[in-house]
């Protein structure tokens, strides 16, 4: 979006039209309810966490980190909890960079929970950051690139867990599966990509510019949204954060208020056959 705006404050020709459309799995856009590509990121991390939780159920010996992207924005590492069915269920615990990484505290939760269940799925953002802001996890610097590569969080919390308390442990990293996947592509998530695109050339069309084609929910049940125009100066390089009422006051979990906001986005999720004790 930052992009477009400064092809719309350097346009000088009227025959030439900016429209943005905000296309991110991050979903870190302001203004918009949410972004196209989001609901399907949403969907495919939280059916992984379902099924990874479903194979640390029927043998609970270690602890398993997922690293969800997201450098600056807990959006996507938050889906997890639609895994979530139950309050026993996985994932047991989620980080966010919107909160202050502790490792001490997570080594804490981790060990009481592995006591109390066995098996232990983690949820992490790829960019968590410490108590003075520094990554967890130092970043690959490479020549030339505009940002830094984040480090691998999930295997390193996975040697801690080695390492500290003496549990098996193991990261998985999805990375760009989970933007690239079609087959958990979210139905509601490519209908909507096919609405904002529509609206967008439409506003076109008929002269306008200098925008953004936003989202703006309308209601839950039934999920129902439209599109506006918002102006690109509005959300020209401003990042959306997870607000701060959908994180729990430790930070190491997902408040179920999120589920209201999110379910609607990723289509209904499987489910699984669960043997009754």
């Amino acid at each position: 979006m930052g992009t477009c705006y400064k092809l719309y404050q350097t346009a000088k020709d009227d025959e030439l039209k900016v429209i943005g459309i905000p296309k991110t799995i991050d979903n870190d856009i302001t203004e918009t309810d949410h972004c196209p590509g989001y609901g399907s990121a949403a969907r495919y991390m939280a059916v992984t966490t379902s099924e990874i939780a479903q194979d640390i159920a029927s043998m609970p010996i270690h602890i398993c980190i997922i690293e969800a992207m997201g450098r600056n924005a807990g959006w996507i590492a938050a889906s997890s909890i639609l895994a979530r069915k139950k309050p026993e269920d996985a994932p047991h615990l989620v980080y966010i960079p919107e909160k202050p990484f502790i490792i001490d505290q997570f080594l804490q939760d981790a060990a009481t929970l592995y006591k109390q269940i066995g098996g232990v799925v983690v949820v992490v953002s790829e960019g968590i950051t410490d108590q003075n802001g520094k990554p967890v996890v130092p970043p690959l610097i490479v020549p030339g690139a505009k940002d830094p590569y984040p480090g691998d969080i999930g295997v390193y919390l996975a040697r801690q867990i080695w390492e500290k308390l003496g549990i098996k442990a193991r990261g998985e990293k999805p990375g760009i599966a989970a933007r690239a996947s079609a087959t958990l592509q979210s139905p509601i998530d490519r209908n909507e990509a096919i609405q904002v695109g529509a609206a967008a050339v439409k506003a076109a069309v008929v002269g306008e510019t200098g925008y953004m084609i936003g989202l703006e929910r309308l209601s839950n049940n039934p999920y129902k949204c439209d599109t506006t125009l918002i102006p690109l100066d509005k959300v020209s390089d401003i990042e959306k954060k997870l607000p701060e009422f959908y994180i729990n006051e430790r930070g190491n979990d997902i408040n179920p208020e999120f589920i209201d906001y999110c379910k609607p986005l990723v289509g209904e999720l499987p489910e699984y056959a669960v043997l009754e004790r």
